[in-house]
């Protein structure tokens, strides 16, 4: 099985910058495609980067495109999200995901789920 925990959150300034991290258990880790959801209160869960099991391909939602990278280090199984020029709008508890398909379109093609770190950006 997979087990998946982050960490990194906290609270920074607007236009200040975190990176936060996903280390998941299991000798298969590089086998799975990865990746990052968040959740505002009161908001729907929605995706905001994947990447491929060799870190060859990665997907941005088109509101952090830019400011935010995903990558992948498997010999530490390890998946980072570093966020660049935070804005409110991306205040939220961040998800990290794992998806045993080659290429997940939704959140229910994905089979894993870490318990969240939440990221608050100050005004």
């Amino acid at each position: 099985q997979v087990q998946l925990v982050e960490s990194g959150g906290g609270l920074v300034q607007a236009g200040g910058s975190l990176r936060v991290s996903c280390v998941a258990s299991g000798r298969t880790f590089s086998s799975y495609y990865m990746g990052w959801f968040r959740q505002a209160p009161g908001k729907e869960r929605e995706f905001v980067a994947g990447i491929s099991w060799s870190g060859g391909t990665t997907h941005y939602a088109d509101s952090v495109k830019g400011r935010f990278t995903i990558s992948r280090d498997n010999a530490k199984n390890t998946v980072y999200l570093q966020m660049n020029s935070l804005k409110p709008e991306d205040m939220a508890v961040y998800y990290c995901a794992a998806s045993r398909r080659t290429w997940p379109v939704t959140s229910d093609d994905y089979d894993y789920w870490g318990q969240g770190t939440r990221v608050t950006v100050s005004s």
